[in-house]
């Protein structure tokens, strides 16, 4: 991969006019490619020197550490589905089935992106087949050179996509990654087991104790559970990693020759040619390339076999027609095209190029060298994603400030979930330079109040969206923030934090922003009947998440409200609202007209003749939650899953495996 970083800072400055400087992605990846490829911990052939003891042994381990993920289940102060539950040995695998002590995350299937509230993904060219919806970056005890990943997967096994190492030498290197086919799910009448999930790896050659695991959701049938996961691999003594971590030698550098060589270089090589260049050597070879190149390339054959009988070539097509076609490139082509030539280098830095950024599916490539050669071109920027960006150290908050403060004043999307290098000053600076923003998405940035000071937020004025998923931040900063985004039409509080009433925010958003379209309060705190009064005042609202947030005994007519003055509601999820009662869910079936979507995991007085209630009036139902509804009857399941067929309904339960 070649994003080809340019730099001319030698004086601590930069400048949109100065000349680049070469020093970018190629660079980062031929490094990359080194460690994998050329550092092989071969104790019998490059050690030979060494003891035995030195030579290293075979070793499993398990997780000792988790150091980054994107969502989980669970909430921070309890044990149930987080992501610390993949630390050490498995403790239900080989068991099958729902277990609160593994890992799950936040979604499965497609049903997220179905949803009002999806967003397009910035620049979507840059996306692999198999695109990431999760990730869990754990640590082991001890550097291994790996030859087994092994993943205990307890409940709805296969959404692993890549297998990703972090080795000694700071490099990230994709060990396994899945194709379409590895995503089929079995047949209904397949049984359902527990996986020990074990790809078999690239062959690799460095030492590593982080690992990364990529997931993507889109053919899971429901919640997928990771019990634990185990690094195998050839412990590596000190002397050896004194050596890997040892200045690039001789051999690499004749390696990269070698690859590097083009068709005139490998006839020169054939030919033997050497000119005598003792003396004045750098005019001679001037003079050689100026006069005497093209009588050697003709004589010796070297041009190409299949000559073009087209009369108009590729650099003949218009400017804008060039735009064009290189618009559709991803940012790793679009780097790589401007090697070719300097016209395709003028057009490929082009402003108009880089209006949409996503460096998200870059994540292990992206630094601060990246970022300040992306601040010369992108002089119109207007949307930029650098979630799960910049983990290691490998951005630092000054370059985040130089390059917004640079090119931050016209956006208008800014994604920065999972970005662990913000502080303080890089969100002063969001709420400063970018008062522009209709959508500013920090999911999971910060787990403490203290860690990060929002209050500079209160600056932007134009948000439409606002996602703060799994983000602690301060109940009176929201509330001013709501005050002054009248025109908010989607806001996400999942696991918001215990510090924040969300009675109030319901008031607030009752009163300043009732084009709500979307509502996540998914394990929020302090919502009362109250609360779902007020919000029955957002009579816009097509996506309404209450899952395990409303505590009540009972809603009153709360419910009934919300149904009659919401009747564009598409998608609302009740899981866990205890206080639902039957006289709830027949107003469910008879306002919830175009509803597509409804969870009611673990309603406790839901029977199989409410939900054929709900399945006949609703009949633009797609996806229909009945897991952990005990009133329901075993018997009855064998009749709802007819039903699942009859009305072309998805109906998750514990009990029901694909009922279609």
């Amino acid at each position: 991969m070649s994003l080809l970083a340019y730099d001319g800072i030698e004086d601590g400055n930069s400048s949109d006019t100065e000349t680049d400087a070469l020093i970018d992605f190629t660079t980062m990846l031929m490094e990359s490619h080194h460690d994998c490829n050329n550092i092989w911990i071969d104790c019998n052939s490059e050690l030979k020197s060494q003891s035995q003891d030195d030579q290293g042994y075979y070793l499993g381990q398990y997780v000792l550490g988790v150091l980054d993920f994107s969502s989980q289940y669970g909430i921070d102060y309890s044990i149930s589905y987080t992501a610390a539950n993949v630390i050490g040995r498995p403790t239900k695998f080989p068991s099958y089935g729902d277990y609160p002590e593994t890992f799950t995350m936040r979604t499965y299937g497609d049903w997220w992106q179905r949803a009002p509230s999806s967003t397009r993904e910035i620049q979507p060219q840059n996306l692999p087949s198999l695109p990431t919806h999760d990730f869990i970056v754990v640590c082991f005890e001890k550097f291994v050179v790996p030859t087994e990943v092994a993943i205990f997967e307890t409940f709805n096994p296969g959404g692993v996509v890549r297998i990703w190492a972090y080795s000694i030498t700071k490099h990230w290197t994709c060990l396994w990654e899945a194709n379409s086919k590895d995503l089929i799910q079995p047949p209904s009448n397949y049984p359902r087991d527990s996986r020990r999930f074990a790809p078999p790896l690239k062959k690799t050659n460095f030492i590593t104790k982080t690992l990364r695991i990529d997931f993507n959701h889109s053919q899971l049938n429901y919640y997928t559970e990771i019990d634990a996961i185990m690094l195998c691999g050839r412990s590596v003594s000190m002397s050896c990693m004194q050596q890997l971590i040892a200045p690039v030698g001789e051999s690499f550098d004749n390696s990269r020759k070698d690859n590097s060589s083009g068709p005139i270089l490998c006839k020169l090589r054939t030919l033997k040619f050497q000119p005598s260049c003792t003396e004045n050597y750098a005019v001679k070879l001037h003079d050689f390339i100026n006069n005497d190149l093209s009588q050697f390339l003709m004589e010796n054959n070297v041009e190409s076999k299949q000559q073009l009988n087209s009369s108009i070539c590729l650099t003949d097509l218009p400017f804008e027609i060039l735009l064009k076609i290189l618009s559709y490139l991803d940012l790793k082509s679009l780097f790589r095209m401007g090697q070719t030539s300097r016209l395709f280098y003028d057009i490929s830095t082009h402003p108009l190029l880089y209006v949409e950024l996503s460096l998200k599916p870059f994540w292990h490539l992206t630094n601060s060298k990246l970022l300040c050669t992306l601040a010369r071109r992108a002089t119109m920027l207007r949307k930029l994603d650098l979630s799960w960006c910049g983990g290691f150290g490998e951005v630092s908050p000054t370059e985040f400030k130089k390059f917004l403060t640079q090119r931050g004043d016209n956006l208008t999307h800014l994604r920065l979930n999972s970005c662990k290098f913000l502080n303080a000053s890089c969100i002063e600076t969001v709420g400063i330079v970018c008062d522009n923003l209709t959508e500013l998405s920090l999911r999971n940035c910060a787990i403490d109040p203290p860690l990060l000071n929002f209050s500079c937020l209160a600056n932007l004025k134009n948000l439409e969206r606002l996602d703060l998923f799994q983000t602690a931040f301060e109940s009176e900063l929201l509330l001013s923030m709501l005050e002054g985004n009248r025109k908010l039409k989607h806001l996400n509080l999942a696991f918001c934090g215990v510090s924040v009433n969300m009675d109030n925010v319901a008031t607030h958003l009752a009163t300043y922003n009732t084009q709500l379209v979307s509502l996540d309060m998914w394990k929020a705190h302090f919502l009362s009947t109250r609360g779902l009064q007020s919000l029955a005042r957002c009579q816009q609202l097509e996506e309404l998440d209450l899952g395990w947030c409303l505590r009540d005994a009972t809603l009153g007519d709360s419910l009934y409200q919300l149904l009659s003055n919401c009747p564009k509601l598409k998608k609302l999820f009740l899981s866990a609202v205890r206080g639902i009662t039957e006289r709830d869910l027949i107003h469910i079936a008879t306002l919830g007209k175009n509803l597509e979507q409804l969870d009611l995991m673990g309603i406790l007085n839901i029977t199989h003749e409410r939900v054929y209630e709900i399945l006949v009036h609703c009949t633009k139902l797609q996806l229909l939650d009945l897991s952990f509804c005990d009133s329901i009857m075993d018997r009855d399941f064998d009749v709802i899953a007819n039903w699942a067929r009859l009305f072309n309904v998805d109906i998750k339960s514990n009990r029901i495996y694909d009922a279609r």
